[in-house]
Order: C-alpha cells, then sequence, then structure tokens
C-alpha cells in the first residue's frame, strides 16, 4: 500500500496503521496469556514404586513423549493413592498418573479427568505353606497389604474388612513394597501378600514361577463385583504360568479394578491427544486379560471422561496431527485459534473502514465550508471599506487553502464545488462593496 505524499494525509494514514498494528499486536499477546496456546516442553507424570508395573509403563509413554519433543519426568511415589493426592494437589506439579478404580470419585477430584481404561490391576493373594479356601483361615497370619499410599494397602483394607480381619487383633498386617513383600514371602518371614498389580508385573512373575508359594482363588468374587461395581471378575486359566508343571493346577478367580489414565483438566489438548496415541500404541495389543484393540478404551470409572478424549475415541488424533509433524501442527492449529477472535474483530473494523474513511475526508472539506459559511454570515454585517477589504483576503486565503487541498480523486467534486462556492461568496461581496 502506498501512502499518500502530502503532509497532512500522510501522518493521519500513520496514525491509523500504527493504531492497527498496535491493536492487533495487543489483540494476540491478550489471546496468547488468555488461551496459554503453546503446550508446556515438559510434562510430569506421577508413577507408583520403581518395582512396579507401573513404573514400566511410565518409561515407555517418556519415550514416546520424547519422540514428540516432549520430556516426561517421573516421580516415583508409594502407590496410586499418594499419586492421586498430588495430582489434586493444585501446588504440585504432577499433571498425569495412572489410577485404578475405586480410590477416589468425581466429586473429590473436580480438577480431573480421565483419558480411558488401560488394563486391568487385579488384585493378588498369594500365600505360603497353606491353601486358603475360607477366610477364617487368615486370622492370625502375617499379612502384607501394601504401603501406605498405595491401592493395594487402600483395596486390601476394604476387602478385608468385608470378611472380618480389620485391626491388628484379627492379623498381623504390614505396609511392605511388592519387592519387600516378595522376599518375606518366599523366606518364609510372612504368610499371605496381598497386591494390586498387572500380569506383567516383574514381582508377580518371580512369585507365581517359584513353586513354594500358592496363587489364592477368590470363590466370593461374584459377591465383591456386586458390592463395588468398579471391580471385574476375571479367571487365570490353569496352567497359564507354567504348563508342563500345571501351575496354577485349576482356574482362578480374581478381582480387578481397571486402571485408567488420568490428568488435570488444564492439561493442554495437545499433550492430551499425544498421550492418548500413546496409551493407543502402548496398550492396544492383547493380554492375558484382554483381546486385542479392547485397549485403551472410553470408559469414565470414578472421573468423566476428558472432551478432548471422548472426540480421539470417535475420530482420532486432530486432522493436524495426523498429516504434520508435532510441533509444526500445534503451531498451525493455534495460529488458527488466534486468527479466529482476531478476524471478528478485524472484519467489523475493515467493513466499516470504507465508511470511516469517507466521513474522514468529507471532513476536511466540510471544515471549509463551515468557515466559508462564517464567512458569509459576518459579509451582510461588514460595511466599512476595510471591513470589506478584509473579507475579501480571507477569501482568497480559503481559496488558497482549498487549492492546496490534496484529496481523493472520487472527492475531488467536493474541492471544485467548495471553490465554486467559496467565488459566489467573493462575488457577492463585491457586489455588497460596490453599493
Amino acid at each position: 500500500m502506498q501512502l499518500p505524499k502530502s503532509g497532512p494525509r500522510r501522518l493521519g494514514w500513520l496514525i491509523a496503521l500504527f493504531g492497527l498494528v498496535t491493536f492487533t499486536a495487543a489483540a494476540a499477546w491478550l489471546a496468547f496469556a488468555l488461551l496459554r496456546p503453546v503446550p508446556p516442553r515438559k510434562v510430569t507424570m506421577a508413577i507408583g514404586p520403581e518395582d512396579g508395573f507401573n513404573a514400566e509403563l511410565a518409561k515407555r509413554y517418556r519415550e514416546f513423549l520424547a519422540r514428540e519433543g516432549i520430556d516426561l519426568k517421573l516421580a516415583p511415589s508409594a502407590g496410586a493413592v499418594e499419586s492421586l493426592a498430588r495430582l489434586r494437589d493444585p501446588k504440585s506439579t504432577i499433571s498425569i498418573a495412572i489410577i485404578p478404580g475405586g480410590i477416589t470419585t468425581q466429586q473429590d477430584s473436580l480438577e480431573l479427568v480421565s483419558l480411558g481404561t488401560l488394563y486391568y490391576q487385579p488384585l493378588w493373594v498369594i500365600s505360603r505353606g497353606r491353601f486358603l479356601e475360607r477366610h477364617e483361615q487368615l486370622r492370625g497370619l502375617r499379612i502384607s497389604i501394601g504401603p501406605e499410599g498405595s491401592s493395594s494397602h487402600a483395596l486390601s483394607l476394604k476387602l478385608l474388612g468385608l470378611v472380618g480381619i480389620s485391626d491388628q487383633k484379627s492379623a498381623t498386617l504390614l505396609s511392605l513394597t511388592p519387592s519387600e513383600s516378595a522376599q518375606k514371602l518366599i523366606h518364609g518371614d510372612i504368610d499371605v501378600a496381598v497386591f494390586v498389580d498387572a500380569w506383567e508385573s516383574p514381582v508377580l512373575q518371580e512369585l507365581l514361577q517359584n513353586a513354594d508359594v500358592n496363587l489364592e482363588s477368590l470363590p466370593r468374587a461374584d459377591a465383591f463385583v456386586a458390592l463395588y461395581p468398579y471391580l471385574n471378575k476375571l479367571v487365570l486359566p490353569a496352567g497359564v504360568v507354567d504348563m508342563a508343571e500345571s501351575r496354577p493346577p485349576t482356574d482362578v478367580l480374581l478381582i480387578a479394578p481397571k486402571a485408567s489414565l488420568v490428568v488435570r483438566k488444564d492439561l493442554h489438548p495437545a499433550i492430551q491427544y499425544l498421550l492418548l496415541e500413546a496409551a493407543v500404541e502402548i496398550h492396544s495389543t492383547p493380554g492375558i486379560f484382554h483381546t486385542a484393540g479392547q485397549f485403551p478404551a472410553p470408559e469414565s470409572i470414578d472421573l468423566p471422561l476428558s472432551p478432548h478424549a471422548r472426540q480421539f475415541y470417535k475420530t482420532g488424533p486432530p486432522f493436524l496431527q495426523r498429516h504434520l509433524p508435532f510441533w509444526f501442527a500445534v503451531l498451525v492449529a493455534e495460529t488458527l485459534v488466534l486468527l479466529i477472535p482476531l478476524l471478528a474483530i478485524l472484519y467489523p473494523l475493515c467493513r466499516f473502514a470504507p465508511t470511516i474513511y469517507d466521513w474522514l475526508e468529507k471532513r476536511r472539506v466540510y471544515k471549509l465550508y463551515a468557515e466559508l459559511k462564517r464567512l458569509e454570515d459576518g459579509m451582510f454585517s461588514t460595511t466599512a471599506s476595510g471591513g470589506a477589504k478584509d473579507l475579501l483576503e480571507r477569501l482568497d486565503r480559503l481559496e488558497n487553502r482549498a487549492g492546496r487541498l490534496s484529496v481523493p480523486t472520487p472527492f475531488s467534486p467536493l474541492v471544485y464545488s467548495l471553490r465554486l462556492h467559496i467565488d459566489m461568496v467573493r462575488r457577492e461581496a463585491q457586489k455588497s462593496t460596490s453599493r
């Protein structure tokens, strides 16, 4: 766009252009500040004890996000209960965790949402030196129920309480980590180990391969599921651990919550979509208790499903993230998000800009018309020759200003009309002087 050459008009154009640029920059800054469009380069995920399957999974998530330039920090905790508490803490940097069902509710965790369920986390009851056919046999035993802050500890207390094992008088309840439980059970220092973990857990696999311990079946699995709908009944087939040794010798009934990928509501949508893509890559393969493609699943056990997760399960990743590198897709998407409010503001400005421009240009001419009107009104009160001479000089100066007035071609007729009217007033003034 070429700027006008004349001084006043050039200055006006520069002021208007500066105002438009300043307004656009301020609107863009405000949009960036309010929308927080750029996803963080670093996010933190709470994980359980480092010897659990949860920690192994988190490392796979970290590898996936690293491919897209996101640094996933892993923060170990005693277990899912502690991870949940840190996730809910507004002062914490934790924004992601894998949480089994049954340890929170939507009312208790309003700031959290789920990205779907990932896998089953069965409750494993493993004993040494005996088979437990009735819950009365648990009385007086040394039972490890997992460290405080873990889902194993919370679920074990709840389920043991149903069968009358609720305090240290009925049994010796120990808060040991899975690794400690396994070692003490193998060496006979405890009688029973109870923990919640996936089939792939290294600690569980070590125990199942040991001939000195027994995996217990829960004959009242249906009752537990009926009382706690977040639980599911599973069957571990006979011989699945070792076909040659027939371990386990019979089918084993288990109860299991489903683990969910839980995030804070304010976690950037692009990161949520990236986590969902990672979940598909990591959890969609078949396993002992699920078929291929069963997980991740759009299920909301304790927490509502994130709107972005709901959209992901319907249509997959956003169009731009499917066809462009992650950060470039984010840049394009956020640019579009910023353009929409800017266009909403700029469109009416651009629409009315010609009208405002016309008014400004006409106003320059009309100001001279107003001055001409004042001279014409004063003409009839001027009788002295000196006053008439002054009036004619002022008209000459006004005509000179009109002649130097630079306006676009569409407004030239207004200037010509002004000069014509100035000449008419001059002739009328000359007639009045000659009378």
